[in-house]
C-alpha cells in the first residue's frame, strides 16, 4: 500500500490514470456496440491505419495527434461506405485499410531513417508519457462520447439489434453507424496512447465481452463494461509501475484475465 501512494505522488502517474481511465470508459461504451454489431474488429483495422498517419506526422514533423484524429475518422467513414460501392463485406474493407495504412506507415517510416523511439511508443503504447494536452484531449472526447450515446441511446439500441425494424420505424442506420465509426476512430487514437497500435482494439473488446458474460440487460451491460475497462487500465497501470512490466501489454492481460473469470464464473 505505501508503494501505491508514493506512486500517486507522481505527476505522470496521476496524469496517465487520469487519461487511462477517461480513454478505457469511453472504449468500454463503444465496444459494446461494436461488438454487438459485429463490427468489433474496426477497432484493429483502424489502429493500422493509424500507424500510417503516426508515420506521416513523425515525418513531417507534426503533432501524431493532430493529423491521426481527421485522417483516422476519414478512414472509419472509408471502411463503411466501401461496401456500399463495391461487391465486399465489412470484414474486406476493414483489412483493405487496414493493410494500406501499414504498407503507408512501413514506406514513410522508412523515408524518415526507420523506426524511431517515437514510433516504437505509438506501437505498443506508452501511457506513462501522457502529456497534460492528451489528458484533457481524453476527458473532453469522453463526455463526448457519453453525451452522445445518452442522446442517440434509442436510437443506437434498435439499430445494435435490428437495423431492418430500425428502419421500418423510421430510424436511418447508416447514420447511428457513421456517428459510431467516427466516435470508434477517436477513442482508438487516443486509445494508442494506452496500450499501443498494436493491442488498442483488445480496449473496446475485452470489457464488453466480459460484460456481456455478467449482465443480462442492455444498460447493465454498458455500465459494466465501462467499469471494467477502467478498472483494468488502473490494475494495469499498477501491476505495471511494481513489476516494471510493459503497462500496455499488462492492461491487456488483466483485461484477459477478468473475462477468463467471468467464464469461470458462468460454469
Amino acid at each position: 500500500m505505501r508503494e501505491v501512494m508514493e506512486f500517486l505522488q507522481f505527476a505522470f502517474v496521476q496524469r496517465a490514470l487520469l487519461s487511462g481511465v477517461f480513454i478505457a470508459v469511453g472504449c468500454g461504451l463503444l465496444g459494446v456496440f461494436l461488438v454487438l454489431r459485429r463490427h468489433s474488429m474496426m477497432g484493429d483495422g483502424l489502429a493500422h491505419f493509424a500507424f500510417a498517419t503516426v508515420g506521416l506526422a513523425l515525418l513531417m514533423g507534426w503533432a501524431p495527434l493532430y493529423v491521426s484524429i481527421p485522417l483516422v475518422a476519414l478512414a472509419s467513414l472509408l471502411i463503411l461506405h466501401l461496401p456500399t460501392r463495391a461487391t465486399m463485406y465489412g470484414d474486406a474493407a476493414i483489412g483493405m485499410v487496414s493493410a494500406v495504412g501499414v504498407a503507408i506507415g512501413v514506406l514513410l517510416s522508412s523515408l524518415g531513417g526507420g523506426f524511431s523511439v517515437d514510433l516504437f511508443s505509438f506501437l505498443f503504447g506508452d501511457i506513462l508519457a501522457v502529456g497534460r494536452m492528451e489528458a484533457r484531449l481524453a476527458l473532453g472526447l469522453v463526455v463526448g462520447v457519453v453525451v452522445a450515446i445518452l442522446l442517440a441511446y434509442h436510437e443506437l439500441f434498435a439499430v445494435t439489434f435490428d437495423d431492418t425494424s430500425a428502419r421500418v420505424s423510421g430510424i436511418r442506420p447508416e447514420r447511428s453507424s457513421r456517428l459510431l465509426a467516427v466516435l470508434t476512430a477517436l477513442m482508438v487514437v487516443l486509445g494508442i496512447r494506452v496500450v499501443g497500435m498494436l493491442l488498442v482494439s483488445s480496449l473496446l473488446i475485452f470489457p464488453a465481452v466480459t460484460a456481456l458474460q455478467l449482465c443480462r440487460s442492455f444498460k447493465a451491460v454498458l455500465v459494466t463494461s465501462a467499469m471494467l475497462a477502467a478498472l483494468s487500465v488502473v490494475t494495469g497501470i499498477f501491476i505495471a509501475l511494481w513489476l516494471n512490466t510493459p503497462a500496455g501489454a499488462t492492461i491487456v492481460l488483466v483485461n484477459a484475465a477478468f473475462f477468463s473469470a467471468s467464464l469461470l464464473r458462468r460454469t
